[in-house]
């Protein structure tokens, strides 16, 4: 995997220039105490590194002829109708410095509440934010399913293991994955029975609107005719 990604200062575009977004990519690097530049980068490269890297891994940026900085992708606009990239910005980061970055969870293994009791499996978060010096900053956390044997388990965020110098900002107690417990017979009958409730409500109400514009229209007719 590429590591680093070469970029360019953007210039001010100049009267009868033609952009090509699906060619270069809009761009700004900013960092703490450091002044934000626009620049530019080759959209193919981008999408290449950013399959791998996503918002959670360190990676060099390299401003034409300048030494490689570390940086994290920020947030990345996207076109709404092809959804491609139209612009990006790199937070160039301090090795020295903490920051705070949320990470993505990766579910392993199978709960046996889920296979054993049939239950179904809860995922309350798929990210989690930390804290740590950018060198201890992990790609991923690896959460363990197999723990949730019963319908009252939980993996919570003081159960996962974190790298050494890495602190969860959430809640310790916060849940991370449970599984709740089917439905029991008496609970469908009562599901199946509000919603049809709700279907002949629906239709009542569309029965007595088409019985008012047929009133209406009725009104208007007579209201029309020609008086003998």
């Amino acid at each position: 995997m590429t590591t680093t990604l070469q970029a360019q200062l953007r210039q001010k575009k100049e009267a009868g220039t033609q952009e090509n977004p699906g060619v270069t990519l809009k761009a700004v690097v900013y960092g703490h105490g450091l002044p934000s530049r626009s620049i530019q980068v080759a959209t193919s490269d981008f999408l290449k590194l950013f399959r791998e890297v996503k918002h959670s891994s360190l990676f060099d940026l390299a401003v034409g002829s300048e030494s490689p900085v570390k940086v994290l992708v920020g947030e990345v606009q996207v076109n709404p109708i092809n959804m491609q990239p139209v612009h990006v910005d790199f937070r160039q980061i301090r090795m020295d410095e903490t920051i705070t970055v949320s990470v993505p969870l990766v579910f392993i293994g199978e709960a046996p509440a889920v296979k054993a009791l049939g239950g179904t499996l809860v995922k309350s978060l798929d990210e989690l934010e930390v804290e740590c010096l950018p060198g201890n900053l992990p790609k991923e956390i690896v959460v363990d399913l197999s723990k949730l044997v019963t319908f009252e388990d939980m993996v919570t965020v003081g159960s996962l293991v974190l790298p050494q110098g890495v602190k969860s900002t959430h809640a310790l107690e916060d849940a991370v994955a449970t599984v709740e417990a089917p439905l029991t017979e008496d609970e469908i009958k009562k599901m199946e029975a509000a919603e049809v409730g709700d279907v002949t409500a629906v239709k009542t109400e569309a029965e007595e609107k088409k019985e008012k514009e047929a009133t209406a229209e009725a009104e208007e007719a007579a209201a029309e005719k020609p008086k003998e």
